[in-house]
C-alpha cells in the first residue's frame, strides 16, 4: 500500500442518494468534475470514501482525484522497483486512519502534518479527509537558520528544536527568535484554515463543519512549546495524537520507538492498518 502526496490531489465532499451503487456514485462524481476539478474525467484517477450516512440529504462522501498520468508514474516506479503495489491513497487518508477512532462518529478536526519540507493540512471528518492543501512551511527553515546564521550543526539544531524550541533561555535568544518565526508562520496557516472551516455555514445558517481542535503530526511537530503556541493563537485544543491508537494499547504492548520519532511514521502506520481497520 502506498500514499500519494496532497500536492497533486483534488479533494472535495459531496452528497449522494442513500443506497446508491458504486457505479452510480462514480457517475455522479464525473458529473461534478467540471465545477470542482480542472481536469477531465478521462484524464483522472479518482475514488471516494463514505464520510457519514445521514437520514436527510443522503450519504456524504469524500472524493479524491489525481491526474491519471501522475498515478501511472507511481505505479510504474513501483513495478520497476519490484514492489507489488496493492493500493494507492491520499497521504492524509493514511494519517487519519492511524489517528482517528475506528467505528465512531467523531467531530471534524484540522490535521497538520508539520514535516521537514512542508506542512500538509487536511480537514478530517470521521477519519476521512474532506479537504487538503499544502503550504511551504517546514522544519528545514528553522534548521537552516540555526546552521547558517548561528553555526549549529544539524544534530545541535535538531536537539535545540526538540528540547528548547520556543522556551526562552539566557544566551539562546537568537535561536529562540528564529524558532518563533517558524512557529508564527505555521500558526498563521493553522489559524487561517481553522477559522475558515469552523465558521462555514450551511443553507440553514448552521455551522457546516464545526471543528473540535487541531492534530499536529510530523517530525517537526516535536518542537518544544509548539502546541501551546499554536493553541494560544488559534484558541482551540491542539495535541500530538497517539499514532498507535489503532495498533495496540500501551497496557498490552509498547512499541520500541520513541514517541517523538513515531510522529514521523503516521503515514506508514496508517497504510499498514489499511487491511485491518
Amino acid at each position: 500500500h502506498a500514499a500519494l502526496p496532497e500536492e497533486g490531489a483534488y479533494v472535495f465532499s459531496m452528497h449522494v442518494p442513500p443506497k446508491a451503487t458504486r457505479e452510480q456514485i462514480l457517475a455522479m462524481i464525473e458529473f461534478e468534475f467540471e465545477g470542482r476539478v480542472p481536469i477531465k474525467p478521462e484524464q483522472a484517477a479518482y475514488d471516494f470514501d463514505i464520510v457519514s450516512e445521514q437520514s436527510q440529504g443522503g450519504t456524504e462522501i469524500a472524493v479524491v482525484v489525481f491526474q491519471k498520468e501522475l498515478a501511472e508514474r507511481y505505479v510504474e516506479c513501483c513495478a520497476k522497483a519490484g514492489i507489488e503495489l496493492l493500493s494507492m491513497e491520499l497521504e492524509a487518508r493514511s494519517i487519519a486512519r492511524a489517528v482517528s477512532p475506528v467505528g465512531e462518529e467523531c467531530p471534524a478536526e484540522l490535521l497538520a502534518d508539520f514535516g521537514r519540507e512542508r506542512t500538509g493540512f487536511a480537514i478530517i471528518k470521521n477519519g476521512v479527509p474532506i479537504f487538503t492543501t499544502t503550504v511551504g512551511v517546514g522544519g528545514k527553515d528553522l534548521t537552516r537558520a540555526l546552521v547558517e546564521k548561528l553555526g549549529y550543526t544539524e544534530d545541535q539544531a535538531r536537539d535545540f528544536k526538540n528540547t528548547q524550541g520556543l522556551i526562552p533561555a539566557p544566551g539562546a535568544e537568537p535561536a529562540t527568535e528564529a524558532a518563533m518565526g517558524i512557529a508564527a508562520a505555521l500558526s498563521d496557516e493553522v489559524l487561517q484554515h481553522y477559522h475558515f472551516w469552523n465558521t462555514r455555514r450551511d443553507e440553514h445558517g448552521e455551522r457546516a463543519t464545526p471543528l473540535a481542535g487541531v492534530l499536529l503530526v510530523g517530525g517537526s511537530a516535536n518542537m518544544k512549546g509548539i502546541l501551546e503556541y499554536v493553541a494560544g493563537r488559534v484558541r482551540a485544543p491542539v495535541e500530538r495524537p497517539n499514532v498507535w491508537r489503532n495498533v495496540c494499547t500501551f497496557d498490552e504492548y509498547i512499541p520500541p520507538v520513541h514517541r517523538r520519532i513515531s510522529l514521523q511514521y503516521a503515514t506508514a502506520i496508517g497504510l499498514a492498518l489499511r487491511n485491518l481497520v
